[in-house]
C-alpha cells in the first residue's frame, strides 16, 4: 500500500513507525495458520472435556505434523486431499468423541441442577460445541453427515428428545 505522508514528518527523526515496521514483516501463509488453528481447537476441546487416550498429533499425517514446526511466513506443503483411511478412522473417532462428551456433560448438569448451557460454560458463550464439531469435520476431510447424526443420536439417548428434532 501506498502512504501518504504530510512534509512536516518527512523530516522527523526517531525510531521506525509501527506502521512501517508492519509494512515490513512477511506476509504470513493463512492457510498454515488455519492448520494451527485447527490443532489449537482440538488440543482445547481435549482439555475442556478431558478426553482421554486422544493423541492429537495422530489425527494429521506426516505432512500436516512436520507443518507446525514450520515458520508462519514459509509455505509448506499442507496435507492433500488423499489421506490414509486409518487417520480418517482416527479424525472420526475423535469427533465422535467430542460431541459425546458434550452432549454428556450438558445433559448431567442439566438433570443435575436445571442449569443452562451458558451458566454450564460460562467462559464459552455462544459456543455449541456440536457445531464446532461439524466444522473441524471440514477441516479434517471427514463428513459432517456422520457428525450430526451422532449427535442427535446422543440427544436421543439422554433423553434430550425436542433437542434431537430439532
Amino acid at each position: 500500500p501506498v502512504l501518504d505522508t504530510e512534509d512536516a514528518w518527512v523530516s522527523v527523526e526517531g525510531p521506525v513507525s509501527i506502521v512501517e515496521l508492519a509494512l515490513e514483516q512477511k506476509r504470513i501463509h493463512y492457510p498454515l495458520v488455519e492448520h494451527q488453528f485447527v490443532l489449537c481447537t482440538i488440543l482445547y476441546a481435549i482439555m475442556r472435556f478431558s478426553l482421554k487416550s486422544v493423541k492429537p498429533l495422530s489425527l494429521f499425517d506426516s505432512k500436516g505434523k512436520n507443518a507446525f514446526f514450520k515458520d508462519l511466513t514459509s509455505i509448506q506443503l499442507l496435507p492433500s486431499g488423499d489421506l490414509d483411511p486409518n487417520v480418517l478412522s482416527i479424525r472420526q473417532q475423535f469427533l465422535v468423541k467430542v460431541v459425546s462428551a458434550a452432549v454428556q456433560t450438558l445433559c448431567s448438569a442439566q438433570k443435575a441442577k436445571e442449569v443452562s448451557e451458558e451458566e454450564l460454560f460460562p467462559f464459552e458463550k455462544g459456543k455449541n460445541w456440536p457445531t464446532l464439531a461439524v466444522d473441524l469435520a471440514l477441516y479434517l476431510q471427514i463428513s459432517e453427515d456422520v457428525v450430526k447424526r451422532h449427535h442427535v443420536c446422543e440427544l436421543y439417548s439422554y433423553g434430550m428428545d425436542h433437542l434431537g428434532e430439532e
